[in-house]
């Protein structure tokens, strides 16, 4: 069972992070500076998203539970929102979660680009959020699990630093084209865990279990 939930915890974080898709986003917007702003923009923006990482983490079960918000019910919500991350993923569109048009206009205007828009919402997005949320509430409370799912995401956010500090070299071994084959083959790995959180959440559901009379 441990072994499956870290499984499921790496492959989650892996994915709804993206690190190999955050190159040409910190190409993007750190175009026009010096190879030592863009070193710092990409350490603070890993710093700040994993502070939100580790708040949410946290906070998030409390804050669940305050809210009246059942463990089935968010599992399901936090399905449904991964498998449109992975639709726009597998489709090459721009995700919705991560970025708004306004969130755009003002990445335009933006001085400091390392916790808007890079930290907040392309690394912490709400699909990260919800993630986190949905597996240390998966954790139901085990200290072992929650320790297996902040390793997910910091071994995802030392991944992704490395691949942002590097984003330079890497485009040019892989090229544009290698970048949209990674994203798309997280986006079917994604899209298949989305689907099975949301199996997970109806398994829960006393609703489902009522309409379902037990086999004696």
């Amino acid at each position: 069972m441990t072994s499956a939930f870290i499984a499921t915890a790496f492959a989650t974080a892996f994915t709804i992070i993206d690190p190999v898709g955050m190159i040409p986003l910190a190409l993007s917007v750190t175009a026009d500076v010096t190879p030592s702003r863009r070193a710092a923009i990409v350490n603070q923006s890993i710093l700040v998203a994993a502070a939100v990482v580790l708040l949410m983490g946290l906070v998030g079960k409390p804050l669940l539970e305050s809210l009246g918000i059942t463990l089935p019910a968010f599992t399901i919500a936090g399905g449904a929102l991964l498998f449109l991350i992975s639709v726009d993923m597998l489709f090459g569109r721009k995700t919705g979660t991560k970025q708004t048009p306004e969130e755009e206009r003002a990445d335009a205007e933006s001085s400091n680009p390392a916790v808007f828009p890079l930290a907040v919402p392309m690394i912490a997005g709400p699909g990260t959020i919800a993630t986190v949320l949905v597996l240390v509430t998966l954790a139901g409370g085990d200290r072992e699990k929650d320790a297996i799912v902040f390793a997910a995401f910091a071994s995802a956010m030392i991944v992704t630093w490395i691949c942002m500090r590097l984003s330079t070299r890497l485009l040019r071994v892989i090229g544009t084209t290698g970048i949209h084959v990674v994203t798309r083959l997280f986006g079917i790995l994604l899209s298949a865990l989305a689907v099975q959180f949301i199996l997970n959440g109806l398994a829960q559901t006393p609703l489902l279990h009522a309409a379902i009379p037990a086999v004696k």
